[in-house]
């Protein structure tokens, strides 16, 4: 099983106090040396954290892949064609919300055009194409209508389920979710919200083949480093 990093929240401590350091590259070759995957950074429209500079020095400094979180914002959309990523993962974004909230959704007609759009475009210039989406049959069938070239579920309701009855059915949707996704042909990830504990459950679910996970990474790192919170990480999925 793959992992891809993500370093948002390296940017999150920086913007803290406005000063220039820690830094998100200097931070993703960390990630990178410890042995993850990818490495994974979401510039939000707000620009809370990652900023465009950072991007585009992730972007040159790393040999793995680089797979940019992203709204189907035009300004967000340019500047990926602009960078090109070897994978853009389009998910919702709301500027109130805390994190991202909920998968991206493609059932709506409207939206679904927007997000069409998107992944034609970002095709076009050799961008593989991820949908951040729920862990949905209708979700999934529309995402293959669209012809995105992976998709990633959102592990959020799983992650935050507190009683073991919710658990257990969060878990479950998760489960059939990547069972059904699989058989249609997708690559399939999972991120958001998984930790050291409630990733072990994950883990054992056959048909997914890659993690991306940043927070509980990015706040392990602060007591034992960057380089063996991944190791600790890559230990657990493998």
């Amino acid at each position: 099983m793959k992992l891809g990093v993500n370093i948002d929240h390296i940017a999150t401590l920086r913007e803290a106090r406005g000063t220039l350091y820690p830094d998100p590259v200097v931070g993703a070759l960390l990630c990178e040396y410890a042995g993850c995957s990818s490495i994974v950074a979401h510039l939000r429209e707000d620009r809370r954290h990652i900023k465009e500079r950072d991007i585009l020095f992730v972007k040159k400094a790393i040999k793995v892949p680089f797979n940019m979180e992203m709204s189907i914002n035009k300004d967000i959309v340019d500047f990926a064609l602009k960078i090109k990523p070897e994978q853009s993962t389009l998910v919702p974004e709301r500027r109130q919300e805390l994190t991202t909230e909920g998968g991206i959704d493609v059932v709506s007609k409207n939206n679904y055009k927007r997000v069409e759009k998107a992944v034609k475009v970002l095709q076009q210039e050799g961008i593989a194409v991820s949908l951040f989406i729920d862990p949905n049959k209708k979700q999934i069938e529309k995402a293959k209508k669209i012809g995105a070239d992976l998709i990633e579920f959102n592990t959020g309701k799983y992650s935050e389920a507190k009683s073991a009855s919710e658990i257990k059915r969060e878990l479950l949707k998760v489960k059939q979710a990547a069972k059904f996704a699989k058989d249609l042909g997708f690559f399939v990830a999972a991120g958001h919200g998984l930790d050291y504990e409630n990733v072990k459950a994950i883990v054992k679910i056959k048909e997914i083949e890659e993690l991306n996970i940043g927070h509980s990474i990015i706040c392990r790192s602060v007591f034992v480093g960057m380089v063996a919170a991944v190791e600790e990480m890559l230990e657990l999925i493998s």
